[in-house]
């Protein structure tokens, strides 16, 4: 299916909450976001594990498309984390003898090593994105880290300068980014959460990095920044360190984190020549918003931005909440877009 043409269409930011049966959240949570290799997390023997993926794929799209969401995802339901999966695949890396880098928590993190130039070895998530859209009925979008994101999560022990890792990463987000459009797949996303997290660095060469990612990606491209998972970061600035920037990147759209850290949307004057793709569920919250408290929010960032330009999603990727709940927001997301595209039509 095509990319929706009516107003205010809804999707999912990436991620879908993986089953059970498929993982252990228990593991999950105590790894937090992994950046290295948390294999332990899978329940399903490595013998079974890509078929129960699979399955868990093709649950987690009829889920999204049930609840009525217009561009889909695969729920990201192979990967341990939204960025180790495309990152621990790259040329350059030491994967075993890990070092680690300081969060914006203050907490040390185990992540690969710089050991070498960075370079793609081939494809990572091609076929990942040939699944979705032969199964999926509706539009569909496929995630990739940024390779500003990338930077920070490794540690450099190669590189002269930072900006040039950044950029080799780029190139290979780039060598990524065009196998995937080339099997179909309507909408990419690059990941870029640290750019709010290092500010003073992405002023330097985030931009350029996204740049270099996103050059000659045709269609809907993507930038999506946050505040971190609401199950894992509460607390959060109602204001974003590094969002203006963006409007220099050439993303065609910006997805952002704005109902859990109730965002003043005013920002987004800022970013008037991009789509906004509006974060209208709090995902720090597992109470199921009303339709109505979601079409509330639509309306607010229509204050700020045309409805031409507006996309309805989650804040962040929906891993850590239950299914259920997840299920639950998605449906209300969709019925909340209608609600104010009826408004909108009448």
């Amino acid at each position: 299916m095509t990319y929706p043409t009516h107003l205010i269409p809804t999707t999912v930011v990436g991620s879908y909450p993986q089953p059970d049966w498929l993982v252990d959240r228990s593991a999950l949570e105590h790894h937090g976001v992994p950046r290295v290799h948390a294999h332990e997390i899978w329940r399903v023997p490595e013998a079974h594990l890509r078929e129960a993926q699979d399955d868990a794929t093709i649950l987690a799209i009829r889920d999204m498309e049930r609840a009525g969401i217009d561009i889909v995802s695969d729920g990201e339901i192979r990967r341990e984390s939204y960025s180790n999966y495309f990152g621990l695949a790259l040329d350059g890396l030491d994967t075993v003898n890990v070092g680690s880098v300081t969060g914006a928590n203050g907490r040390a993190t185990p992540v690969p090593r710089v050991t070498g130039r960075i370079r793609r070895k081939g494809a990572v998530e091609r076929r990942d994105a040939e699944f979705l859209v032969a199964r999926a009925e509706h539009a569909t979008k496929i995630t990739v880290p940024g390779p500003f994101t990338l930077s920070q999560q490794a540690q450099n022990e190669f590189y002269a300068d930072e900006a040039e890792l950044a950029m080799d990463l780029a190139a290979a987000v780039n060598e990524e980014l065009r196998e995937l459009k080339a099997t179909g797949v309507d909408v990419v996303q690059i990941d870029e959460p640290w750019v709010r997290a290092a500010p003073d660095k992405a002023a330097g060469y985030g931009v350029a990095a996204i740049n270099r990612a996103l050059d000659g990606i045709p269609g809907p491209t993507i930038v999506h920044i946050c505040l971190g998972y609401g199950y894992l970061v509460r607390n959060k600035p109602s204001g974003y360190a590094f969002l203006p920037q963006l409007a220099a990147s050439i993303a065609a759209q910006i997805s952002i984190e704005a109902a859990q850290p109730r965002l003043d949307l005013s920002v987004l004057r800022e970013l008037s020549e991009k789509t906004i793709l509006l974060g209208v569920l709090d995902l720090g919250d597992r109470t199921v918003e009303t339709a109505e408290t979601v079409a509330e929010r639509l309306r607010a960032g229509l204050r700020h931005v045309a409805p031409e330009r507006l996309v309805a999603a989650p804040d962040c990727g929906m891993k850590y909440l239950p299914r259920e709940v997840a299920f639950g927001k998605l449906k209300a997301l969709a019925e909340g877009a209608a609600i104010v595209r009826r408004e909108l039509a009448s």
